[in-house]
């Protein structure tokens, strides 16, 4: 097999077999590895540590596999993630797709097509960071200056890059975990979503947190976007289920 550079990998396993026994292969690779037994040393880890590849299990202690993907890809849509579990059912293969995964291996597995699949991710990670080094260089300073992204929806106006926005109270200054929660409901627009999932994705909490925390932050976004935040057109809520975020424009 073709050595790569070193990596450093984060593996996200409760057990303690398979993850030093991970950790043992990947490092006879090359590459730094820490280990992360429960989904809030994941993200935890994940943010400290800023791993370029997540091997990730979906059965953990407090946030399942599943969320803590879903958090991720809020931030990071390219750091390259293989979900390895005993869930093979099709249905929680399709769910990893769904919420972004790059490849689902099953336990129990053939540790050199795991390793192989480990390759390809990398492989495959480096080839995009290279194309978008050289497209950056191609499109000059005028280029770059597009990048700062901006999201719209009616009179309103997000910035992503600076941490700001446009709404009927004029600019204001987000902080992190508003910013966070922005793009939780922007990337999941016209559907759904419970305060449980709220806390899980945009918090990394566990259900003992109260869910009086998400309520707090809509009647802020309410206060900043709605013309009329007693009656909202964009962030609204449903009985008994969460908030969805919605427009037309």
């Amino acid at each position: 097999m073709k050595e790569l550079s070193r990596k450093r990998i984060l593996v996200v396993e409760d057990d303690p077999h398979i993850s030093e026994g991970l950790r043992l292969n990947l490092t006879l690779k090359g590459h730094e590895v820490m280990i992360a037994a429960d989904g809030m040393a994941a993200l935890r880890e994940w943010r400290n540590w800023r791993p370029q590849l997540i091997v990730l299990d979906i059965m953990l202690p407090g946030i399942d596999g599943l969320a803590v993907l879903r958090h991720i890809r809020i931030e990071d849509e390219k750091l390259p993630i293989l979900i390895l579990s005993a869930k093979s059912e099709p249905e929680y293969r399709v769910k990893g797709l769904s919420y972004g995964v790059d490849d689902y291996l099953s336990k129990p597995f053939n540790l050199d097509e795991f390793l192989l699949r480990v390759e390809r991710l990398l492989t495959r990670a480096a080839w995009n960071h290279e194309a978008a080094r050289e497209s950056r260089s191609d499109r000059g300073s005028e280029g770059i200056a597009k990048l700062g992204a901006t999201y719209r929806f009616g009179e309103n106006m997000v910035h992503f890059d600076t941490f700001t926005a446009h709404g009927r109270c004029g600019e204001v200054k987000l902080t992190e975990q508003e910013m966070r929660l922005l793009k939780l409901f922007i990337t999941n627009r016209g559907r759904p979503l419970s305060r449980s999932e709220l806390l899980e994705m945009g918090w990394g909490y566990t259900g003992a947190t109260p869910t009086r925390t998400v309520d707090n932050f809509i009647v802020r976004f309410r206060k900043y976007f709605e013309t009329n935040p007693q009656t909202p057109r964009y962030f609204k809520s449903l009985r008994s289920v969460g908030y969805v975020f919605d427009h037309d424009d």
